[in-house]
């Protein structure tokens, strides 16, 4: 089977899975309505029987209290206007049916016989509504009532009430099948259309993961369709993503090529920018491998797991891996802009409410560190720089030391000013940075954990956050530097202060920062 077969077998598989989900979830709905109607409607039919029992036991009794002698008189049967089918019964002290019979159209009254009179027995003169099934009657619903004395039972037949509950469950069952037939082929319809995007950017991941990326000349991969790209829509978001890495990866491989081209007149320079070029491929591959893997292989896993794996939850990790992808994205290309030597902008900057509110999120952020702030200044601390970039120097410090030290662990930021410099450190007191990372700590996708496969990407970084702030601080014509033992590691970032007359200088020339 090819690739886009594979895939397209997949978005079918998710198709069904959805399908059945969306019917299910209509089919409890209509069930639950067809109920819920079923039983107010049965309630207020039973609701007007009762009223009705009442109603011809109270007109009963008061026509048996006419005549309380002899206990066995049923006259006011023959009274007109008595309703066809009803059942009445004369009781005698202890409760005892002493007479009974049933009103018959166009005829006297029928007595009841001994089984008929068995099924009606026993019923307590306390006012309440009873249902019982009388042998060649039907069901009726009965009720005794008592007055001075005088008991009477007295009992409507239920059959026109049965009769309506059942013709409505009938209508409310065909309704419902054919709300579903309707609300089926819909469902269908619409899944179908919204999971094309996803179906073809799986199709693409599945054919770019398995792009020899580490290795040869790669170009021409395959891309996302601009029209599965909209940022509005998560599978936009995940097809604008990926287009957006792909973008990077081939830029990145063509500077590889230029780099080797130059690198021919020194031996031993091509042999150094050869191997720290096959390792940053090695590592954007598998930073763009992982993220892909889950978006391609995520129709499979929910193929082996639909009982325990709901819609909701797929389009929320589709929705995860693409900001993932995103934010590595964007700071790949920081990097490439750094590295090109493209100007930052240019402002007066307060480093010490700076350094303040990047401590005061990172307290946010990790609740389990203790953070403090020391500020030494014998200078206004002013630096000129890019405001935006000099905060994401500092809070991917305080970010690495939560990341890398224990809950508990003291980090300390602090602020020293002289006329010429400005130092930013921050220390903390955790298990240190092992000696044999230190001399590589600043280059990218440099990791405490060197394993490739980690068992949580999420937790331990790309690894190009200090590298991003070394480019940063680079670029603003600074030093950063790091010295680490157990127990202290301490960053150091050393800026030139911004002098008065430079500001004043670049504030009538409106000339941006040299980089």
């Amino acid at each position: 089977m090819t690739r886009r077969q594979s895939a397209r077998t997949r978005s079918r598989s998710i198709r069904t899975r959805l399908l059945v989900f969306v019917s299910a979830t209509l089919i409890a709905v209509c069930v639950a309505m067809g109920l819920v109607t079923t039983l107010f409607q049965h309630a207020y039919l039973m609701g007007n029987m009762d009223d009705r029992v009442l109603g011809v036991a109270e007109r009963a009794l008061g026509g048996a209290s006419l005549h309380p002698e002899p206990e066995s008189d049923l006259t006011f049967l023959r009274e007109t206007g008595q309703p066809a089918g009803m059942l009445s019964a004369r009781l005698d002290a202890k409760g005892a049916i002493v007479a009974a019979a049933v009103v018959v159209p166009d005829a006297p009254p029928r007595s009841l016989d001994a089984e008929q009179l068995a099924a009606v027995a026993g019923i307590r003169a306390d006012g309440a509504m009873h249902t019982r099934t009388v042998p060649g009657l039907g069901t009726y619903r009965i009720t005794v009532l008592v007055d001075d004395g005088v008991r009477v039972l007295t009992g409507l037949p239920m059959d026109d009430v049965q009769d309506m509950i059942s013709g409505l469950v009938v209508i409310e069952t065909g309704v419902a099948v054919a709300g579903l037939a309707v609300a089926g082929l819909v469902c269908a319809v619409v899944i179908r259309r919204q999971l094309r995007p996803l179906g073809r950017v799986a199709a693409t991941a599945a054919e770019v993961s398995r792009a020899p990326l580490g290795h040869g000349e790669v170009t021409g991969l395959t891309r996302v369709p601009e029209r599965d790209t909209d940022p509005d829509s998560e599978a936009g978001q995940v097809g604008a993503a990926l287009n957006h890495l792909l973008d990077h990866v081939e830029s990145s491989l063509a500077e590889r090529r230029r780099s080797e081209e130059r690198a021919r007149h020194s031996e031993e320079r091509m042999r150094h920018s050869e191997e720290r070029m096959r390792r940053f491929l090695a590592d954007a591959s598998h930073e763009l491998r992982t993220p892909l893997a889950s978006i391609a292989g995520y129709a499979e896993l929910m193929n082996r797991g639909t009982d325990r794996i709901e819609p909701v939850l797929a389009w929320r990790r589709v929705s995860a891996e693409s900001a993932r992808m995103t934010g590595l994205v964007e700071d790949l290309l920081l990097l490439a802009r750094l590295d090109e030597g493209r100007p930052l902008q240019s402002a007066e900057v307060d480093l010490a409410a700076l350094v303040a509110e990047a401590v005061w999120e990172a307290r946010a952020a990790g609740g389990g560190h203790d953070w403090q702030l020391e500020l030494t200044l014998d200078a206004p601390t002013l630096v000129l720089g890019d405001e935006a970039r000099l905060h994401q120097v500092v809070a991917n410090l305080l970010s690495n030391a939560r990341m890398h030290t224990p809950a508990g662990t003291r980090v300390v930021a602090s602020v020293e000013s002289t006329t010429d410099h400005c130092v930013i450190r921050v220390r903390d007191n955790g298990p240190g940075i092992p000696p044999a990372l230190l001399p590589t700590v600043f280059e990218r996708f440099t990791r405490a954990d060197t394993s490739r496969s980690r068992a949580d990407a999420k937790s331990g970084g790309s690894g190009l956050g200090l590298a991003i702030a070394a480019a940063i601080t680079g670029a603003h014509e600074g030093r950063i530097r790091v010295e680490s033992a157990p127990g202290r590691t301490e960053f150091t970032i050393e800026l030139p202060a911004a002098s008065k007359a430079g500001v004043e200088e670049r504030a009538v020339s409106g000339r941006p920062a040299p980089v």
